[in-house]
């Protein structure tokens, strides 16, 4: 079974990109979006074979997330039911037969770390959340979760240190997850290897491949004895974020 996961920063722009030509050609079960943008009435999307599931922010052309699934779930759940967190479209669970996948896009501490204080209320929150669907069946948990959590996740961790996406506090958060029964997928499978799958606009950094690993799947550790394959996709345009993807042999 082939998961993918992908920020699209806006999924209407993102269409004028080759988006639809890249879905295809991933061929995913599962395609879960993050920063969609948009509600589901504003594009015509035509993805034969695949149920859509949309949560789209209050505020208009706001953060969103999405998941297209050729199998369809047991039941879906939008948000994390915790009013403070619910009403920017971050959060999309859907239950299967022998687990849980959740589809994140986790709040960005912003610059000077101003949202720091939500940020971690986000991390706690969402870390019981995930706590209590483990409790019940295995969980897969991917999306832009906007932290690197080691050195190697980033080109330049020097200067990035203490900075939205690689402060203290975040990459904390991300450990106690991990020591909460969680796996990075794509560490535990390539403990040595650089990829990045978000690149600054600035300064052509994707040219130049000046990176973070912010997008992730993370799963139960019970699953990685199913996990065949986690991987980066960074040739494939269109976002500031490039794919990233798994398989499982169920």
């Amino acid at each position: 079974m082939k998961f993918i996961s992908w920020n699209v920063n806006g999924l209407r722009a993102a269409m004028q990109k080759g988006w639809q030509e890249s879905f295809e050609r991933l061929d995913a079960d599962v395609f879960c979006l993050q920063e969609t943008k948009m509600r589901p009435e504003q594009l015509d999307l035509q993805l034969p074979g695949y149920d859509m599931y949309w949560n789209s922010a209050e505020k208009a052309g706001y953060s969103g997330t999405a998941v297209f699934s050729k199998v369809k779930p047991l039941c879906v759940r939008y948000g994390m039911g915790i009013d403070e967190h619910d009403h920017e479209g971050r959060l999309i669970t859907l239950e299967f037969e022998r687990f849980w996948l959740v589809c994140c896009y986790t709040p960005n501490a912003q610059d000077e770390l101003k949202r720091i204080d939500y940020r971690m209320q986000w991390e706690d929150d969402l870390r019981s959340y995930l706590c209590g669907l483990d409790a019940v069946k295995p969980v897969i948990y991917c999306g832009d979760l906007n932290v690197a959590h080691e050195p190697i996740d980033l080109k330049n961790p020097g200067p990035n240190r203490g900075k939205a996406g690689f402060s203290d506090q975040e990459r904390d958060k991300f450990t106690q997850l991990l020591e909460a029964g969680f796996a990075d997928t794509y560490r535990s499978l390539h403990p040595d290897l650089r990829g990045y799958s978000w690149w600054s606009y600035r300064a052509g950094a994707r040219a130049r491949n000046v990176g973070w690993r912010i997008d992730y799947f993370i799963v139960s550790k019970r699953v990685m004895p199913w996990v065949r394959m986690a991987a980066i996709y960074p040739e494939i345009e269109g976002s500031d974020h490039c794919p990233v993807g798994m398989e499982l042999a169920l």
